[in-house]
């Protein structure tokens, strides 16, 4: 067995996270620099690739964008309209006005976002003096059923039947396709009550998907949420078990850098402290599908490791998800390089609070 072999099966066989840490902190005496990235590559593919969480497989709930609740609506528009046989401005009007939620199911149909929509609102009202919905009221109406006046519900209506009737913009120059040729609208109201009555065949619904983007407004919508998807399980855990700490994007950059003396801009996503106030370890998360991303973003751990020996060698922890991870010549690898080996994923996250120093931090803060 050769001695790069032989350093790699000894940390793969490690007994515990610690046990694992302090074996790659060898890598730096027991071998040349140019056997290195090679290491740290084949260490990161063979104990953290496979704990990469795919987080493009999951969407977040929102109750708004469930089928429970569009079903709901869908099923007050049909009934108020007749089955989209009584749809003049008047009669679109008058639904509007007693059920306003039922404006998501129009709007829907069109083919528009609130933005457009509310935009929308502007040609066809204001040539005419009605007022223009905001992208706020647009989303309070469907959200929220918020109470709508007859103007406000007025310029929704004149605005749905100008533009299934194919009058508000006009035919598109060329090159361009109008949003409402496609099936349920090409024709006007008959094609909708065509697809309401018959339904729609399922070559027809994929084609939908796949034209439209799959679960884009949902992505879309809760983007904050997969944004903070790490940090918020990082957080839990650590105050579902007592650890102090502090996330710090929910603070002063300043007044981080005035308690720890955290010099980094900007600070790492968590400091974690002891029940003096000491300063314990640093912890960063990143998620990224793509593996150009997951090279760039491991720059950063690099510099947090500068950080880390500037302030005595605490503990640098990475949490990582998404599966541009999976790139660990240029990634991965540095990354494990970076925090000797702390680094953890959404399925092993657990497991973080058995490493140093998280067994002597554990319940010094109340538990929530």
């Amino acid at each position: 067995m050769s001695k790069i072999q032989d350093t790699i099966t000894k940390i793969a066989k490690a007994n515990s996270w610690d046990h694992r840490i302090a074996q790659i902190r060898l890598i730096p005496q027991n071998h040349g620099t140019n056997e290195h990235p090679g290491i740290y590559a084949e260490i990161a593919r063979l104990l953290y690739v496979p704990y990469l969480a795919a987080d493009f497989a999951y969407i977040h709930e929102d109750h708004f964008y469930g089928r429970e609740y569009f079903e709901e609506v869908y099923a007050a528009a049909h009934m108020a309209t007749a089955g989209f046989t009584k749809v003049t401005e008047a009669e679109l009007t008058s639904v509007l006005v007693s059920n306003p939620r039922t404006l998501l199911v129009f709007r829907t149909i069109l083919g528009l976002t609130k933005g457009e929509f509310a935009h929308a609102t502007i040609v066809a009202g204001e040539p005419i003096g009605l007022t223009p919905l905001s992208p706020n009221k647009v989303d309070a109406m469907e959200r929220n059923g918020t109470e709508t006046t007859n103007e406000q519900a007025k310029v929704a209506a004149k605005t749905l039947t100008q533009i299934i009737d194919g009058s508000l913009f006009g035919v598109p120059p060329h090159g361009l396709v109008s949003k409402q040729a496609k099936p349920d609208t090409e024709n006007g109201w008959p094609s909708v009550r065509l697809f309401a009555s018959g339904g729609v065949p399922f070559s027809l619904f994929l084609h939908q998907r796949h034209y439209g983007g799959a679960f884009r407004q949902i992505l879309d919508a809760t983007s904050k949420k997969r944004g903070d998807l790490i940090e918020d399980a990082v957080e839990a855990l650590f105050r579902e078990n007592g650890v102090p700490c502090i996330r710090t994007g929910s603070h002063n950059q300043g007044d981080i850098a005035a308690r720890f003396e955290v010099r980094v801009a900007p600070a790492p996503d968590f400091v974690v402290f002891d029940k003096s106030g000491t300063l314990r370890a640093i912890l960063e998360c990143k998620v990224t599908n793509d593996g150009g991303t997951a090279r760039d973003k491991a720059l950063r751990f690099a510099k947090l490791r500068g950080e880390s020996n500037r302030l005595g060698g605490i503990p640098l922890i990475a949490v990582l998800c998404g599966i541009g991870w999976a790139r660990v010549n240029d990634a991965l690898g540095p990354v494990v390089r970076d925090t000797d080996g702390r680094v953890f994923t959404l399925s092993t996250l657990s497991a973080m609070l058995e490493v140093a120093p998280f067994p002597s931090l554990i319940g010094l803060e109340p538990t929530q």
